[in-house]
């Protein structure tokens, strides 16, 4: 654990210690503890399972079945780009293309220096301006290779 986690163990032991007081589920617990650190690494997974008196098999299982926990530390910027009909039609796969050229990296994955994260999803609900994507929570349209190197480049 690095340094800063550290620091999240008295917060996590706060939390497990309020869990089992307010008998809290454990998928809340998960996500309390997903804000905490920003990313659920076995440490962490170890630590609820242990304070919660849980089986780790059941904790590991939670978390990797529900795709709102993340396992992996998250970039400063995620770029979610959608792929779903409306988009793949309109050409988001040379976007991602792109994308997995410019930053080196594939979906799922994060840059070595923690800036960007990039996942593929399959529906952003915004098919009007396909291809899209969702760049710290802001829907982007009507996106080209081009387009899509500026606002990286433009990322702080």
């Amino acid at each position: 654990m690095n340094q800063l986690e550290n620091q999240d163990i008295e917060i996590l032991d706060e939390l497990i210690t309020k869990a089992k007081a307010e008998k809290h589920g454990l998928i809340p617990t998960l996500q309390k503890a997903q804000e905490v650190c920003g990313y659920l690494s076995k440490e962490v997974l170890n630590q609820i399972a242990d304070g919660l008196f849980l089986p780790k098999s059941r904790v590991y299982g939670v978390a990797t079945f529900y795709s709102q926990f993340r396992l992996i530390h998250r970039g400063r910027h995620l770029i979610q780009q959608c792929d779903g009909t409306a988009c793949h039609i309109r050409g988001s796969k040379r976007i991602i293309r792109f994308v997995e050229e410019e930053l080196g990296i594939k979906s799922g994955e994060t840059t070595k220096d923690l800036f960007i994260t990039y996942d593929i999803i399959h529906c952003l609900g915004s098919c009007s301006l396909a291809p899209a994507a969702m760049i710290d929570g802001k829907v982007v349209g009507r996106l080209t290779p081009e387009k899509m190197k500026k606002i990286i480049s433009e990322l702080d």
